[in-house]
C-alpha cells in the first residue's frame, strides 16, 4: 500500500484535520519554478523527437530547475505541518493528562468508599464501578490513537523529506533533524500514563481490593523455573500492546512510593564470555546440556549500588530438570575485586552474615554460587565482551508468578570489549562513556547495534495440561507479534558486533530485513470503529514507489531506518516471506528456508584446495565433479523412473484469502560468505538408542540372509551350479546390507553429535533390500522348480 493511501486510510475522526498534508507537500515538490534544462540530449542530435506535445510537455515540466524560491516555499509549508502536528499532539497529551488527573480523583473517592466505610455505612455501587471502567476505556483508547497518530506524522514527515531530497538534490534532512528535535512531538512513549492507567484499571477492576505482594525488582528471587516464550514487536504496535494488555495483569511497580521515572525502567547486562573461543555464545546458541551464560545485571542508572551477577543454565527436557537462573547481588565497588579473584565469596558474604537478614541456608547457597562462577571465569578466562540495554515494562499480579509479561523496548547492544586495541572497558568490569542515555549517539557504529523491534517475553507457571488464559492466546497468535523462538539478546548482540570472530549465526540473522508486521487475522487489539474514516484509493501512482519504512524506532539514530518488505513490491505486502515459505515449500528440500551447510563448506573446501595446490587441488576438484556428475545421473535416473508422481496440493484458505490467485514467493534465507546459520536441532539420549536400534535390525537381517545362503551352500541335496549361483547372491546381499548398515549408522551418529540437520530417514536402503530379497526368493524358486522338472 502505498503512504498516501494507507495516511488516508488510518485516519481517525479527532484528528482528521491536523495530519501532515501530505499530498499538499508532493505537490510542492512538483512547482518547480526554474527555467528546463537541455532538452536535446534525450535525441542526441537525432533531430526533433517523435512524441507527442503533450509528452514533451511533461518532460520539460519535470526538467525545470529547483530554485531558492521554491526551497523557501516548500520550507515554509513543511514547518507549517510541522508546528500543527506538534501543537495538536502537545493539546492532547494536556487533555489526557488532566483526564488521567481527574480519573485518579475519581478512583481514589470510589474506592476509598468501598474500603474504609463503616458498617453501617452504603458502599458504591456496582453501576459507579462500571462508569469508571468506561471512562477508563476511553482514556485508554485515547491513548492509543495518539499514539497512531504519532507514528503516522513522523513516518510522513520523513518520507517526504526523503522525496524532497531525491527529487531537487536539495538535501533538506540534517537542518529538518534539528528543527524536529526543537519540537519533538514524536519522542512520547506513554510510559508514565500507562502506569498510571494501569494502577486505576486494576483498582476499578478488583472493585478497590487489588491483589497484594512482594514487587521488588528481583531482590528476593535467587534461583526460580519459567516457560517462557519470545515475539517480537514492531515499533509501530508498542503503544498499542501495552495498552492491552494492563487491561488483563496490572504494570509491575517495583517501588510503588515513588512516582513513576523513566530510569525506573533501565534494565543493563554485562555479558561474558572467551573471546578466543566464544564457548559461553556457541552453547548457548546450540542450546547443549548445561551450556551457561553468565552476566552482570543492574537495574536503573549507573549511580546504582547494588550490581546482580546472575548464571543461567540450559537444561535438557529429557534430564527431567528445567532451565535456571540463578543470581546474587554483589556492590559494585567490590566487583573488580570478585571477578579477578581477589576477593574470595567467603569475604563477600561476611557482612551478610553479621547482619542476619538473611537466612543461613540463603547464604550458603549463595556463597556457593559465588564460588562456582568466580571459578568458571578465572579458568575459562572470561572477559566482558557484550552489553545489552533496555526499558523493561513488566505486568504481573503481585506475588502471583502464573503469567508474567515483559515488554523490552529501546533495546540496544554495544561492544565491551578491547579485542581492536580500542580501551572500551579496560581494566574495568564495565565501560564509563555510556550509561542509560540511549540511543548512545556518542558511540562509533561500530560499537552498538540498535534492535528495530521491541522483544516480548511470555512467562508461564502452569500446570500440567493447563491451558493459559484465553486471552494470552489471543495475544499471541494475533497480529501484533511474531515469534521468534529462543531468542536471545546476548547471541544476537555477539553474532552483530563481532562479525570476523562469530562464524556460526542464529537462524533469525537473515531474516531480519523482513517486515513483520502482518495484517489482523481476528477481531483483537483496541478498537474504535466510530472513531475510523474510509480512505478513498490514490489517484496519484507513481510517487510512492521507494516504501522504506521510517518508523519511531529510528528516533535518535535516523539513519537507522527498517526497509520493510513492502518496497519495491506488488500487493504481496500481507504476510511475511518465512510465512509465504513454509506454505509452499520447495521440492525436495528438508529445510527450503535456510541455506548455508553444503554450499560454503563447498566454496571454503575449493579455495583452501586450489591454495594448497598440486594433488590435493586435483582430488578435491575430481570429488566435486564425481559428486556433481553422479547427482545429475540420479536425477536422471528419478526422472525416468516410473513411479507414482506428487500431486500438488491445492492452494490453502489462509493462503487464499491472504494472496488470491497472485505467485507466492519462494525464498531461501543464505548465510553470508564464510559463515553458517544454526538452525536448532533437539537431541535427546533416545535419539542415540533409536540410530542403534536401527543399525542391530539391520545386523539381524544380514545375519539372516547370510544364514539363508550358507544352507543354500552346504545343505542342499544335490549341489549344483544354480544351487551355488543362488548362495552368492545371497552372500553378497547380506555383505552390502551390513556395509549399508554401518555407514547409514556412522552418518547417523556423526549428525546427532554435531547437531548437523540431516535426513534422518532413509527411503533407499529398505526398498533396495526388500526388492534384492524377493527377487533372490523368486529366482531360487524357479530355478529349484526347474531342476526338479516341476515346470
Amino acid at each position: 500500500m502505498k503512504f498516501g493511501q494507507q495516511l488516508r486510510s488510518s485516519i481517525i475522526r479527532e484528528y482528521q484535520w491536523y495530519y501532515i498534508d501530505y499530498d499538499g507537500l508532493k505537490r510542492e515538490l512538483k512547482k518547480a519554478s526554474g527555467t528546463p534544462g537541455d532538452n536535446n540530449e534525450d535525441n542526441d542530435g537525432a533531430g526533433p523527437s517523435n512524441s507527442s506535445p503533450s509528452k514533451q510537455h511533461k518532460r520539460a515540466q519535470a526538467k525545470k530547475r529547483w530554485t531558492e524560491e521554491d526551497e523557501q516555499a516548500f520550507i515554509a509549508k513543511l514547518y507549517a505541518e510541522l508546528e500543527k502536528v506538534y501543537t495538536k499532539t502537545k493539546v492532547k497529551q494536556s487533555e489526557i493528562q488532566r483526564r488521567i488527573a481527574v480519573g485518579e480523583r475519581e478512583v481514589r473517592e470510589v474506592v476509598s468508599r468501598a474500603t474504609e466505610r463503616g458498617l453501617n455505612e452504603q458502599g458504591p455501587s456496582e453501576e459507579e464501578f462500571i462508569l469508571l471502567e468506561e471512562d477508563l476505556s476511553d482514556i485508554i483508547a485515547d491513548v492509543h490513537d495518539l499514539a497512531k497518530y504519532v507514528q503516522l506524522n513522523y513516518t510522513g514527515f520523513y518520507k517526504i523529506i526523503k522525496k524532497h531530497d531525491k527529487n531537487t538534490n536539495w538535501y533538506l534532512r540534517p537542518a529538518f533533524d534539528a528543527a524536529l528535535k526543537k519540537k519533538p512531538f514524536y519522542n512520547e512513549d506513554f510510559d508514565a500514563e500507562v502506569v498510571k492507567l494501569s494502577n486505576m484499571y486494576n483498582n476499578v477492576r478488583t472493585r478497590g481490593n487489588p491483589v497484594k505482594g512482594d514487587s521488588a525488582a528481583g531482590g528476593t528471587q535467587g534461583s526460580f523455573v519459567r516457560q517462557t516464550t519470545k515475539y517480537w514487536v514492531h515499533p509501530d504496535n508498542v503503544t498499542e500492546l501495552k495498552l492491552i494488555i494492563l487491561k488483563h495483569l496490572p504494570v509491575l511497580v517495583f517501588n510503588a512510593s515513588k512516582e513513576f521515572e523513566p530510569a525506573d525502567s533501565a534494565i543493563t547486562s554485562i555479558y561474558y564470555d572467551n573471546p578466543e573461543t566464544w564457548e559461553l555464545y556457541e552453547g548457548r546458541l546450540k542450546k547443549t546440556e548445561g551450556a551457561e551464560a553468565i552476566r552482570l545485571r543492574w537495574y536503573g542508572g549507573m549511580q546504582n549500588d547494588t550490581i546482580f551477577v546472575e548464571r543461567k543454565t540450559h537444561r535438557e527436557d529429557w534430564t527431567g530438570e528445567k532451565s535456571v537462573k540463578a543470581r546474587f547481588s554483589v556492590k559494585e565497588k567490590n566487583v573488580n575485586a570478585y571477578m579477578r579473584g581477589d576477593l574470595l565469596p567467603a569475604a563477600l558474604f561476611e557482612k551478610a552474615r553479621k547482619d542476619g537478614k538473611k537466612s543461613e541456608k540463603a547464604i550458603a547457597e549463595d556463597e556457593s554460587l559465588a564460588k562456582e562462577v568466580q571459578y568458571s571465569v578465572l579458568k575459562n578466562g572470561y572477559k566482558p565482551v557484550c552489553r545489552s540495554f533496555y526499558n523493561r515494562t513488566a505486568f504481573q499480579l503481585p506475588a502471583d508468578a502464573r503469567v508474567r509479561i515483559s515488554l523490552d523496548t529501546e533495546l540496544t547492544m554495544t561492544r565491551e570489549d578491547n579485542l581492536d586495541g580500542i580501551k572500551r572497558s579496560g581494566d574495568n568490569w564495565r565501560r564509563m562513556d555510556i550509561g542509560i542515555d540511549w540511543p548512545f549517539s556518542q558511540l562509533p557504529p561500530g560499537d552498538v547495534v540498535r534492535f528495530p523491534y521491541a522483544v516480548l517475553e511470555v512467562k508461564l507457571q502452569t500446570q500440567h495440561g493447563q491451558e493459559p488464559p484465553e486471552w494470552v492466546r489471543q495475544l499471541i497468535s494475533s497480529h501484533l507479534v511474531e515469534a521468534v523462538p529462543k531468542f536471545s539478546k546476548f547471541i544476537h548482540g555477539t553474532a552483530s558486533m563481532f562479525p570476523h570472530h562469530i562464524k556460526l549465526l542464529p537462524y533469525w540473522m537473515p531474516q531480519m530485513d523482513v517486515d513483520i508486521r502482518k495484517p489482523a487475522t481476528h477481531n483483537f487489539g483496541i478498537q474504535r470503529p466510530d472513531h475510523s474514516l474510509s480512505g478513498t484509493t490514490s489517484d496519484d501512482e507513481e510517487d510512492d514507489s521507494d516504501m522504506e519504512d521510517v518508523s519511531a524506532s529510528s528516533v535518535g539514530n535516523p539513519s537507522n531506518g527498517r526497509n520493510g518488505a513492502s518496497r519495491g513490491a506488488p500487493a504481496l505486502v500481507l504476510g511475511d516471506i518465512e510465512g509465504q515459505t513454509t506454505a509452499n515449500p520447495m521440492s525436495n528440500e528438508d529445510y527450503p528456508l535456510y541455506d548455508s551447510d553444503d554450499e560454503s563448506d563447498e566454496e571454503d573446501r575449493i579455495e583452501e584446495a586450489r591454495r594448497i595446490g598440486g594433488w590435493t587441488y586435483i582430488s578435491t576438484m575430481a570429488r566435486i565433479y564425481a559428486k556433481a556428475a553422479g547427482s545429475g545421473t540420479l536425477r536422471v535416473l528419478s526422472t525416468l523412473t516410473p513411479r507414482p508422481r506428487a500431486t500438488p496440493v491445492p492452494r490453502s484458505n489462509r493462503n487464499q484469502m491472504f494472496f488470491g490467485d497472485q505467485e507466492i514467493q519462494n525464498r531461501k534465507f543464505k548465510a553470508p560468505k564464510g559463515k553458517k546459520i544454526y538452525v536448532p536441532v533437539r537431541v535427546e539420549p533416545k535419539v542415540y538408542f533409536a540410530a542403534e536400534r536401527t543399525f542391530l535390525a539391520w545386523l539381524e537381517f544380514s545375519i539372516y540372509v547370510g544364514a539363508i545362503a550358507a544352507t543354500l551352500l552346504n545343505f542342499g541335496e544335490k549341489p549344483t551350479t544354480l544351487a551355488f549361483v543362488a548362495a552368492g547372491v545371497f552372500t553378497l546381499l547380506a555383505i552390502l546390507a551390513l556395509c549399508y548398515s554401518v555407514g547409514i549408522y556412522l552418518y547417523r551418529s556423526k549428525g546427532i553429535r554435531e547437531r548437523r540437520v540431516i535426513k534422518y530417514y532413509d527411503r533407499i536402503g529398505p526398498t533396495v533390500l526388500c526388492g534384492a530379497l524377493f527377487l533372490g526368493v523368486v529366482l531360487n524358486f524357479a530355478f529349484e522348480g526347474k531342476e526338479r522338472k516341476i515346470w
